[in-house]
Order: C-alpha cells, then sequence, then structure tokens
C-alpha cells in the first residue's frame, strides 16, 4: 500500500506501539497527526518525528477519554492536513488490581479511554474516511481474548473493543472504510 501522499492520525502516540506506529506512517510517506494528553510530550515527539522522517507530523493534545476532544481532535486533524485517511485508534489505559481493589474510578477510566476514545474517535472520523476509502484501525490486546487475574477492568474493555471493533467492519465494509483490528501481547514499554 502506497501511504506517500495519506493523512494519518494516530492516538496514544508518544511512546510504544504508537510512537512506533507514528515512524512507520511518516517513514512511509504518510502526513501524520500524533496525539496524546500530555501537550510538553506530544510538541516534543512531533517535532522529533517531524524532523526525522519524510512525511509531515504534527501534534495535537487530546484526552480521547472526552468525547469532545475526540471530535475536536478529528476536525484538526483534517484542518491541519487537509484530509483523513487513516485513524490508529491506540490510546489505552490499564489499571491492573483485583475486583476487591479496583476503585470505580480507575474502571470508568480504562472504559473511556479504551472503549469510548474508540467510539468516538471513529465516529467523527467516518465522513472523511468514506471520502477517502480509509482505514480505522484499532490496536486492541490478547487481553481481549484472555482474561487474566487483576485484569477485570482492562479486560472489559478490550473484549468490548473486538465486539465494536467487528461490529464497526460490518457497519462499515460497503461504505469504502475498512476496519481492523491489531491485538498485540506484551509489550516492554514504559
Amino acid at each position: 500500500m502506497d501511504l506517500a501522499g495519506k493523512a494519518a492520525l494516530v492516538t496514544g502516540a508518544t511512546r510504544g506501539i504508537g510512537r512506533a506506529t507514528a515512524e512507520a506512517l511518516a517513514a512511509a510517506g504518510a502526513d501524520v497527526v500524533i496525539s496524546a494528553r500530555t501537550s510538553v510530550e506530544v510538541e516534543q515527539v512531533a517535532k522529533d518525528l517531524d524532523y526525522a522522517f519524510l512525511g509531515r507530523v504534527v501534534g495535537i493534545t487530546a484526552d480521547v477519554s472526552r468525547p469532545e476532544d475526540c471530535t475536536r481532535l478529528i476536525e484538526e486533524t483534517v484542518a491541519s492536513l487537509g484530509r483523513l485517511d487513516v485513524l490508529v485508534n491506540n490510546a489505552g489505559v490499564g489499571v491492573l488490581a483485583s475486583i476487591e481493589d479496583l476503585s470505580v474510578e480507575d474502571w470508568q477510566t480504562q472504559i473511556d479511554t479504551n472503549l469510548r476514545g474508540v467510539f468516538c474517535c471513529s465516529k467523527a472520523a467516518v465522513p472523511h474516511l468514506q471520502s477517502a476509502e480509509g482505514w480505522i484501525i484499532n490496536i486492541g490486546s490478547l487481553a481481549g481474548r484472555n482474561p487474566f487475574a487483576g485484569g477485570s477492568g482492562y479486560n472489559a474493555s478490550k473484549f468490548g473493543l473486538v465486539g465494536m471493533t467487528e461490529a464497526m467492519m460490518l457497519d462499515l465494509r460497503h461504505s469504502g472504510i475498512r476496519v481492523s483490528m491489531v491485538m498485540p501481547g506484551s509489550v516492554d514499554t514504559r
């Protein structure tokens, strides 16, 4: 697939899988918006990647657990790049604790970031992706198929993401938008 001239957005892109994905897209010639919650990190990583790769890299700070940030992120991406061809929903959070110890707030944070954030970003992106015959790529986890002790909130969010991704694929496959999921195992990042 030729990515030269394509426009991509990667959430959770200041480290780990998200940063590596943004690097790969920019190296292939795509223009990329990277996003995360911490503005200092977003600005630094965008600067580093924009300097190092062929594709243009722009940083936009957003918290995908907030629906209004998701809408703004998509709007600012299209305004910055002129279009949107690829959305990589990578932002995620994991709070590992037994059901006895997991707070309601930590449960909600995982659901809001790992599940609702993907829904809100995807929903806002669909009109732009239809005109581009674009991609939605959701970064899940093997935790979306394999439960583990201490993972009640994280497993719930990732199991939900698997189901939502499969349903989105069925909803959008005739409108020119391809929906895929990557399910990595454990990754040794901070």
